[in-house]
């Protein structure tokens, strides 16, 4: 179960509150030590752990309950070269973010959704996605420059290949992809700032809800989240590993922070 294939990683296309950045390359040595046949991501967001893989199994899967999200890896995957055309006359202007974060998402075509998406959060200060504000950074060029985006943007549609992209909620995506041969990587909202995803995606029963899933799970999981007395009380039938991580969930500054590694690869909790 364990013939992976090595490809070229790349990186998110834009921020995205919450991403691995820098606790990255401690979860994809772990995600390689473990053997599977199926990859499964059910809270993907940008891809800031997907992406950045040095190895692949036989088959992946990426989910997010934000339609933004499922919408953008789709159109990415599927639509590339229409995606392009759409996006390579836009600029960094503060109206232009006005006008696309007033504008209702469901009235959209799935093109124009997802570059709105790419837009705002590639132009939002801090990757926030609930309450987006306009970025300035004085001593650096507009946030928005597709001659940059655009190799970017190849990569990862090249990346996407034959990657199965769902948009479910957790439960059911688990729930669907869940075999003895499955790894699952968890990235949920961090406790005690749900909301900074948007409203009604994740809420903190989900915390309880999702440790009583994974007691039950055929494969195996590794799930990341902050260090807190409540999280390790909420899953602590499960292997935990603290690792200190540089982040901010205020996005105010950088603070060392802790976050915690919980899995049933060790076989507590399986």
């Amino acid at each position: 179960m364990n013939h992976f294939t090595p490809i070229e990683p790349t990186r998110p296309a834009a921020p995205y509150i919450g991403g691995k950045r820098m606790l990255a390359p401690a979860i994809i040595k772990r995600i390689n030590g473990v053997p599977h046949v199926t990859y499964a991501e059910p809270f993907v967001g940008m891809g800031g752990v997907f992406l950045r893989r040095t190895n692949v199994p036989k088959a992946e899967v990426i989910n997010d309950y934000s339609g933004d999200v499922a919408v953008f890896f789709r159109i990415l995957q599927r639509h590339y070269a229409h995606f392009m055309e759409m996006l390579k006359f836009q600029l960094t202007s503060r109206r232009e973010f006005e006008r696309l974060r007033a504008a209702n998402p469901d009235t959209l075509t799935d093109l124009e959704r997802a570059a709105r998406f790419l837009y705002l959060q590639k132009v939002a200060f801090g990757g926030l996605v609930e309450g987006r504000t306009f970025g300035v950074d004085v001593r650096n060029a507009g946030r928005f420059n597709i001659t940059k985006l655009g190799p970017l943007l190849e990569d990862i549609h090249e990346r996407l290949a034959g990657v199965i992209i769902e948009n479910l909620s957790y439960e059911t995506f688990i729930e669907k992809y869940d075999r003895d041969s499955t790894l699952f990587y968890l990235d949920p909202p961090y406790f005690g700032v749900e909301d900074y995803y948007g409203k009604s995606l994740f809420c903190r029963a989900d915390f309880e809800k999702l440790a009583e899933q994974l007691a039950s799970l055929k494969g195996k999981f590794i799930l990341s989240l902050n260090d807190t007395p409540e999280v390790r009380h909420i899953f602590r039938a499960f292997d935990i590993e603290a690792v200190p991580v540089r982040y901010s969930v205020s996005m105010k500054n950088n603070t060392q922070a802790g976050e915690v590694l919980i899995s049933n690869t060790n076989g507590k909790g399986a």
